[in-house]
Parts: C-alpha cells; sequence; structure tokens
C-alpha cells in the first residue's frame, strides 16, 4: 500500500463506503479509515427501509422526498438481493390526520417521481378478520422498499475495494496536520496499538454522529456546522401477524412507529425520535422508548406484545443538520456538504445529516465536487452498475441457478444466501460439492465456509460483526452455539485486515 492518496474518507458508514465506492469507480486512489467495524453505528441501526419519508411532505421537503423516491428506484435496481419492494398500511385515525390530508399526501407520494417497481397507493377497508382492533375501520396502502442497511454498507466497501480502494477498519485517524497541498495523517490500530502515517490531498469527513467532534479532537479546524443528535430505537418482537405488509403507525404525539416484517419469524417495531446528547458509541434504548413502541403497536394491533416478547433492541444516532427545529422529529433529514480550505489549501469535506435512501446521491454529490481538484476525475456511474453480487434480474432465477449447480444444499439456506450475496453464493461455496464441504455448522445453517468468507472477503474480526451486521443470525443462536462461534472467530480473525507490512 502506497501512502500517498488522493482522498482519505473517515467513516465506514455508508455514506462514507458510498463516497469511497463512487471516486474510486472514477479514478481515484482512495483510503477509507473507519475506527471499528463498517457500519457498526447508525447505518445498522436504522428501520431498513428505502423510502421517500411520506411524513417529510407534511414539513414541505417535497425535494428531499423526490429525491428519496428517485434513489429507492436505483437501489432496487442495482441491488436486488439486499432490497425489496415493500407494501405499507397506514390505518386512519381521524383524530389524528384528516382522511383529505394522507390522500393528498399519498397523492404527492405517487406523482412527485417516477414509479418503475411500486404500486400506486390506494384506500383500504379492514375486514371483521384482520390484524388489528375492530375499531379500526379503514385505511391506505403505499408501496416503498426493504433494505440489509447493513449489507448495503459493506457492499459499497466490497465495490470501492475491486475499484482499487484501501479499506481499513479499527482504524482511528488520531492526528491531522495540513501542509500546503496534502494533509499528513496518524492512523492508529484499534486493537494492536499500531500506527502508521499516510499523505492525501483530499479528507471527506463522513464520521456521522462524529462529524463535528472529528473537528473538535482531530481536525485542525472548527466545524463549520453544528449538528444535533437524535436517537432512534428499535425493538424486535416474534411476528405480530403473518402478513406480507409494514405498518405505519401514527401516535398523538405526531411521530411514526413502523411495524415491519423482519427475518421471516419477526416483527421490527420503530423508530423513536429522541434528542441526544451523549457518547454516539454507548447508544441504548430506555424503558420509556420501551413502553412508547410496546404501546403504540398495542393501541393498534389485535395480537397485545409485553416486554417479555422482545427478542432484541437496538438503537442508532442520526447527526443532523441542526436547522433549529424545535422537535427532534422535525429537524430535516436532508444533507450539506461543506468544504473548508481555500483554492490554494488542502481541502476538507465535511457530510452532515443525510439518510441512507439517498447515500448514493449525495456521494455522487460529493465527488463531483472534487472535479476542481482532479480535472482527469471519470464521469458519474453508479447509477447503473450493480452492487457487488447485484448483477442478476430475477431473485428466484438466481436461487434455481444455484440449486441446479448444489443440488444437495437445503432450499432455506439457498434462499438467505441468494437474498445475502446475490451472485457473490458461487464465491461463498466454490467448488463445495455436498455438506461436507460447508464445513462445521455452528447453529441455525451458519456453517464454517460462510463464517471464513466473510473474514476473507468482508472484513469480519468479531462475534458481533457476523451475527448482527453481516448477517442477522444472533436473532436465532443459542448461548452455547455462540460461545462456540466466538472461540472460532477468535482463532481465525485477529490476522486479517492488519495494516499491510509494507507501509
Amino acid at each position: 500500500m502506497d501512502n500517498m492518496f488522493d482522498i482519505v474518507v473517515i467513516g465506514g458508514g455508508i455514506n462514507g463506503t458510498g463516497i469511497a465506492a463512487d471516486a474510486a469507480g472514477r479514478g481515484l486512489n482512495v483510503l477509507l479509515c473507519e475506527q471499528n467495524d463498517l457500519a457498526s453505528a447508525t447505518s445498522s441501526n436504522s428501520s431498513k427501509l428505502i423510502h421517500g419519508g411520506l411524513r417529510y411532505l407534511e414539513h414541505f421537503e417535497f425535494s428531499l422526498v423526490k429525491k428519496a423516491l428517485n434513489e429507492r428506484e436505483v437501489l432496487l435496481k442495482i441491488a436486488p438481493h439486499i432490497t425489496k419492494p415493500l407494501s405499507f398500511r397506514l390505518p386512519h385515525q381521524k383524530h389524528l390526520r384528516p382522511y383529505w390530508m394522507i390522500r393528498l399526501g399519498l397523492f404527492l407520494y405517487d406523482n412527485l417521481a417516477k414509479r418503475f417497481t411500486s404500486s400506486a397507493s390506494k384506500g383500504i377497508k379492514f375486514s371483521k378478520n384482520s390484524v388489528l382492533n375492530r375499531s379500526i375501520k379503514k385505511g391506505f396502502e403505499y408501496s416503498d422498499a426493504w433494505v440489509d442497511d447493513a449489507r448495503l454498507v459493506v457492499l459499497n466497501a466490497m465495490s470501492a475495494k475491486e475499484n482499487g480502494a484501501t479499506i481499513l477498519t479499527r482504524k482511528q485517524c488520531t492526528e491531522v496536520i495540513r501542509k500546503k497541498e496534502h494533509w499528513l495523517m496518524t492512523l492508529k490500530d484499534s486493537i494492536t496499538g499500531e500506527e502508521i502515517k499516510i499523505k492525501t490531498r483530499v479528507i471527506v469527513n463522513a464520521a456521522g454522529p462524529w462529524v463535528a467532534s472529528l473537528f473538535d479532537n482531530t481536525l485542525p479546524l472548527q466545524s463549520p456546522q453544528s449538528i444535533r443528535l437524535v436517537k432512534g430505537s428499535h425493538i424486535v418482537v416474534p411476528r405480530i401477524h403473518d402478513e406480507d405488509y409494514a405498518y405505519m403507525l401514527q401516535n398523538a404525539d405526531q411521530r411514526i412507529v413502523f411495524v415491519i416484517p423482519y427475518e421471516d419469524d419477526f416483527s421490527l417495531i420503530g423508530t423513536t425520535d429522541v434528542e441526544y446528547d451523549g457518547d454516539p458509541a454507548d447508544v441504548k434504548i430506555s424503558n420509556k422508548e420501551i413502553d412508547y413502541l410496546i404501546d403504540i403497536t398495542n393501541t393498534y394491533f389485535v395480537n397485545k406484545i409485553s416486554r417479555d416478547d422482545i427478542v432484541t433492541t437496538f438503537s442508532g444516532v442520526r447527526a443532523l443538520l441542526d436547522d433549529g427545529a424545535n422537535s427532534a422529529q422535525t429537524i430535516t433529514r436532508d444533507y450539506t456538504l461543506e468544504i473548508s480550505g481555500s483554492s490554494e489549501q488542502a481541502p476538507i469535506i465535511s457530510v452532515y445529516g443525510g439518510k441512507i435512501t439517498t447515500y448514493r446521491i449525495l456521494s455522487e454529490t460529493v465527488v463531483n465536487k472534487l472535479s476542481d481538484y482532479f480535472y482527469d476525475l471519470a464521469d458519474d456511474w453508479t447509477e447503473f452498475k450493480p452492487l457487488p453480487g447485484g448483477n442478476f434480474d430475477n431473485k428466484e432465477y438466481l436461487e434455481a441457478e444455484v440449486s441446479n449447480k448444489y443440488p444437495w444444499l437445503p432450499i432455506n439456506l439457498i434462499n438467505r444466501y441468494v437474498r445475502s450475496y446475490g451472485t457473490y453464493t458461487y464465491l461463498l461455496l466454490k467448488d463445495a460439492e455436498n455438506e461436507n464441504a460447508l464445513g462445521e455448522c455452528f447453529g441455525k445453517d451458519l456453517y464454517q465456509i460462510e463464517i471464513d468468507y466473510l473474514i476473507e472477503h468482508e472484513w469480519a474480526l468479531t462475534l458481533e460483526d457476523i451475527l448482527w451486521r453481516r448477517t442477522k443470525l444472533g436473532l436465532y443462536l443459542k448461548t452455547d452455539e455462540i460461545e462456540k462461534l466466538k472461540s472460532y472467530i477468535n482463532q481465525h480473525a485477529f490476522v486479517i485486515n492488519r495494516f499491510p507490512c509494507s507501509v
């Protein structure tokens, strides 16, 4: 690895990996450093949705909604393995929002951008056999999409690497010194403590919740924008109903809570919007948030839930641009880019705000701004190029092809591999000829061959990396299986992703 780069991206969330992928694909020499694991903070703790943001229309954010709806169609096309269309039902509560207001909002939602994969919204009536409480008689149905958020991050990092980028996880940027035409940076390995020095012409600060504190602690400048940290929490419970629909629930405080089918056997319920002033690395759900999510769910559904039903919880902190809004839920979810430095100085580009749905267009915009510093920059490309493993047209056909090549593989495992890895399922399985070639099983069809693949190709180093970000099998594994898996990972992952010995 050369220690002089065109750009160094700080932050391994969705914006950082998206920027790294875009820049590397346009011919720039890119390094991305992440202090923990890829998607270890906000980007793995979302509601797992690609959506325009229906509720943002209430705050007149038409431009953001249009942009997000356009990107929804793009992501469904370039990442067909980890995304899928999802129909939503919105029960009508006339004392919260009038029927005409929701109907108008859905009309705008249908028509602000072109639809290729989603159906138009419509009014619906709930039967006496509805999963909702009997008092709820009518509502609406509309379309959005689901995404495996953490895998979206990893696939962008893989795309960047395939185009020549260097991806370094567990590497914290501890010092930055500005020279006239470049930056001198120190990266410290969070496991070994080893340090290296690198140079770069441009820094991209995509540190998410740490975007402003990075200026305070490391960068030799003041943050050009202020942010507000907003915590969003979720609970996961056994499947509340057997329908394929997600539900969008209105609450009296004007907030929205989603109840989403999750990993076949569960329902994902969230999110909350709570102002947060702690360390983003220590965020967790509060008792008040748990009660809030349980209460609104039980207000709507026939099947009631309690704390005893909670399988797991997760929380993330969104770094939103401080636009002076009065409440957390009304702060804009749009992004702002700031360039620090004159034309004669090495620049820093900082990313404030944003949402998963618009990461690709955000990344493209950031790299377009680099044309002032790199005159031979190649053209835009990410709108039409599938993410790694996404080069297929039909998921069912791909599953059938994998089944033909590996007829001994259980269909449920084929389905999981395809919706996680797409055509890279072949890279995972290689020339396996029978079940014995999969190696040891650690529970719930998690085999040694998949763990080795994740360590070798996807920067997985810890139990949490594999069970909660690369897969969601932490929902299923038992305590003894987890301990056995932890021992295997500790023996096999520690030599991966260290600093190259040539530096």
